[in-house]
């Protein structure tokens, strides 16, 4: 498997090259709303997916074309903290380069202490919070058997309290499961006590794993976003600095990591739309994220 992939253009975080650290769909949750599909086996099982050689060397030769990037993301085709060594590759980042590290995880492992503690070397991290108490855990992200709510809650408490970065939480509207007053009320106390530096409040734009799994209007999601914007004390986005050179081949690894439709795509990569599809439609029949792609246009 590719290692790395993008950067990705992103709102709130520039340019990011992403850091896979495990194969696909390697996670503790089948979530009804993935953009990359159901989860056929959930797990907590933590070990090296990918050795940590194998990494270091991705990274050093891919900063060594000196691309301009915002961002080094710990995120991709599955959970990152399933990864036993995953701090380190946050070290390595400290340590080997100048750019802020961004860890993009469900949280579903901060009960662990040994995670918390690899986690708190991220410039950033982002955890996900969708749901309010154990009925709504185990409906909206279908978790291994192994976790509960409460269990994951505190250990996002306790995470908070030592950690020294940046803390971004990610809603995802479910329309009919958590967007009634009440559930929305519910969710944003649990989210206050954690302080979080930022709220993003996403939807189902991109094909979800469920087809249960409704789109919300956008003045709909302006108002959620405003609902939350009170507990958060949102900073600045990073400006994105460039794009990066279109290939087949990056065209196809990003359509696997971060789905887009032919028109992001397109912008993406400064091509034409025509050319987009096409490339698309040739690899419809082989790769099902390009059909996604396609199905999503």
């Amino acid at each position: 498997m590719d290692i790395l992939f993008g950067p990705v253009p992103s709102r709130r975080y520039g340019q990011s090259l992403g850091i896979d650290l495990v194969p696909m769909k390697t996670c503790c949750y089948d979530c009804l709303f993935c953009q990359l599909g159901p989860t056929p086996k959930t797990t907590l099982e933590r070990r090296d997916y990918i050795p940590l050689s194998a990494v270091y060397q991705a990274l050093s030769a891919w900063l060594a074309k000196c691309i301009p990037v915002d961002m080094l993301t710990l995120c991709g085709s599955g959970e990152p903290t399933l990864h036993a060594h995953f701090g380190d590759v946050l070290k390595w980042i400290a340590n080997e380069t100048d750019k802020p590290s961004l860890l993009m995880s469900n949280g579903a492992l901060f009960a662990d202490p040994n995670v918390r503690r690899d986690a708190a070397l991220a410039t950033r991290t982002k955890i996900s919070i969708h749901f309010w108490d154990e009925a709504s855990f185990q409906q909206t992200v279908r978790p291994h058997s192994g976790l509960s709510f409460q269990s994951i809650y505190e250990g996002w408490q306790a995470f908070r309290v030592d950690y020294k970065g940046m803390l971004d939480v990610e809603f995802f509207a479910l329309p009919g499961m958590n967007t009634s007053e009440e559930q929305l009320s519910r969710i944003r106390d649990l989210i206050a006590p954690l302080a979080p530096d930022t709220i993003t409040v996403n939807a189902a734009e991109r094909p979800p794993a469920e087809s249960c799994v409704k789109c919300i209007a956008q003045d709909e999601k302006e108002k959620l976003r405003t609902f939350f914007a009170t507990i958060a004390s949102e900073r600045p986005s990073i400006a994105p600095q460039s794009t990066i050179a279109y290939s087949e081949a990056a065209l196809l690894a990003l359509a696997r990591r971060h789905p887009l439709t032919p028109e992001q795509f397109a912008t993406y990569f400064n091509q034409p739309v025509a050319l987009i599809r096409d490339v698309l439609m040739r690899y419809a029949d082989e790769d099902p994220f390009a059909a996604r792609a396609l199905k999503h246009s």
